[in-house]
């Protein structure tokens, strides 16, 4: 049976891990960002008016403004369809962004259970150990970080906002591109932090009954000469 002490730890390191499951879970249901912009025909340039988008990881809502020559309220935006029309670099890392944080929630779980089954049982020092906890928890660090980067580099730098409008009407100019990320993004930040802890939780306990179980090893001529005579 476990000791009590790292009945604490690993169960620590699994609720807390639970909690970085259920925000990432939000985030990736909630707005990640949104954009408001300028626009023209092409034939004029003449940016009198404007489209205003809200945006999650799959669907948001778009509000034109004679843009171009049209206005239309609350129109439902589907990310992929729009990013499909046009077939370039964004729909790509859209969709790799998608696919690295339903690997991170995988990481998350596989850490969860690995953490609730050390919690109860005294595993050998394998891929059900803290190794298990150390490699999920890690991969999900890994590929939620780097779906943050790829999001950041699509959005401002890939223009993906500008390519899902010019995606439903081509013939337009965009210019003075505002863009806020929103709290679905943001939500990444707390998860990675999350998961850093589980990490931190069982290595601690790790570290802690390595330092014990040292000391009982230490030689024998490292003992008080007045236990020796005996």
């Amino acid at each position: 049976m476990p000791s009590t002490e790292k009945l604490l730890h690993f169960l620590s390191s699994c609720l807390i891990c639970a909690a970085g499951v259920c925000l990432l879970g939000y985030g990736m249901s909630a707005d990640w960002a949104s954009a408001e912009m300028a626009c023209a025909p092409s034939e004029t340039e003449v940016f009198n008016g404007s489209s205003r988008l809200n945006i999650g990881l799959f669907d948001g809502i778009e509000n034109k403004i004679n843009c171009p020559r049209i206005s239309k309220l609350g129109e439902k935006v589907s990310v992929f369809d729009r990013l499909g029309k046009v077939a370039g670099a964004q729909v790509i890392l859209h969709a790799l962004v998608v696919i690295l944080l339903a690997l991170a929630l995988v990481g998350s779980v596989g850490s969860i259970l690995v953490s609730l089954y050390n919690s109860f049982s005294n595993p050998y020092q394998t891929y059900m150990g803290p190794i298990g906890v150390y490699t999920c928890s890690g991969l999900s660090v890994c590929v939620a970080s780097l779906a943050l980067i790829l999001y950041v580099a699509n959005t401002y730098l890939g223009q993906m906002f500008e390519t899902l409008v010019k995606a439903d009407t081509p013939k337009v100019t965009l210019k003075d591109v505002k863009i806020n990320l929103k709290v679905g993004f943001f939500l990444l930040i707390p998860y990675i932090c999350f998961n850093m802890i589980c990490i931190l939780m069982v290595y601690l306990y790790v570290h802690a009954a390595y330092t014990r179980r040292k000391e009982q090893e230490k030689p024998t001529e490292d003992a008080p000469k007045e236990i020796m005579m005996y």
